[in-house]
């Protein structure tokens, strides 16, 4: 028996993606249907900004900085950026907040509808071309400066490690090899990570290894929050394994700045890289 309060359509099998649907049954729903006035608005939201990724055997780690800002304002303090798409896959945002974590609840939903629909997990791949769908329809904000670049990996299953996707405002997808990062500190988080990235990493040290160059982000970058210890607030960050996804406690995050921060007492700039 059909509820009488809800279109036919709704119980009708159909596609398993969740976003088809809306745009077909109510499209203005959708966060790229609606209308911003002409020019730039890049300056009316808040904008997040450094996020870093990077493989280990057997996984993959990703941790963003919890800093957002709005012109040379500091908007928010704590803000998080990373979040679990599935129980396999990571997703940090980095560009205009709002529209980046309502692209990110969206993509949620949609991986969570495909599973009821199909009884199975999207792979890997389909995962990241359902993203970069998203971001594409966001394309006419991202023309008036309300762009939202996220950052996406996670363990394949099928493959037995962990993968890394950026992307670009048009929806282009590109794999990432070890490591990367993405948001206004990206470039200096990336030449951290070239120093400091070794492939036979253990979960600890790739831990480390990003929390560092979020350090690094933050020392070059004034959008980008270093820890804060007088109030506590450290980075967020995701591991992804075979066994599924994890947020560390902050209480595991507090140690690793805490003993970074340390060793920066010593070298404000940083572990040396060896030169062979």
């Amino acid at each position: 028996m059909t509820d009488p309060r809800l279109p036919a359509a709704y119980f009708v099998p159909g596609t398993p993606s969740f976003v088809d649907f809306v745009a077909h049954q109510a499209p203005d729903l959708l966060p790229s249907r609606r209308a911003v006035p002409s020019g730039d608005a890049a300056a009316l939201a808040p904008h997040a900004t450094t996020i870093v990724a990077a493989t280990f055997p057997g996984g993959v780690v990703m941790a963003g900085d919890r800093r957002a800002t709005m012109g040379n304002i500091i908007a928010q303090r704590d803000i998080e950026k990373v979040f679990p798409a599935d129980e396999y896959s990571v997703v940090g945002i980095a560009g205009t907040a709002g529209i980046a974590v309502e692209m990110v609840r969206l993509f949620q939903t949609e991986l969570e509808h495909y599973e009821k629909i199909e009884g199975t997990t999207l792979s890997m791949d389909g995962k990241a071309n359902r993203l970069a769908a998203l971001i594409r329809a966001n394309l006419g904000l991202a023309m008036q400066g309300l762009a939202a670049i996220p950052l996406f990996a996670g363990f394949d299953q099928g493959a037995g490690h962990g993968r890394i996707f950026s992307y670009d405002a048009t929806g282009g997808r590109y794999e990432e090899t070890a490591f990367h990062s993405v948001g206004s500190g990206s470039l200096f988080a990336r030449g951290s990570l070239k120093k400091l990235y070794r492939e036979d990493l253990d979960e600890a040290g790739c831990v480390m290894a990003v929390v560092q160059a979020l350090y690094d982000a933050a020392d070059d970058d004034s959008a980008t929050g270093g820890p804060d210890l007088t109030r506590r607030i450290f980075p967020v960050v995701h591991v992804i394994t075979a066994s599924g996804g994890r947020r560390l406690a902050d209480a595991e995050v507090a140690d690793v700045a805490d003993r970074m921060v340390a060793s920066r007492m010593q070298r404000p700039d940083g572990p040396a890289a060896p030169l062979t």
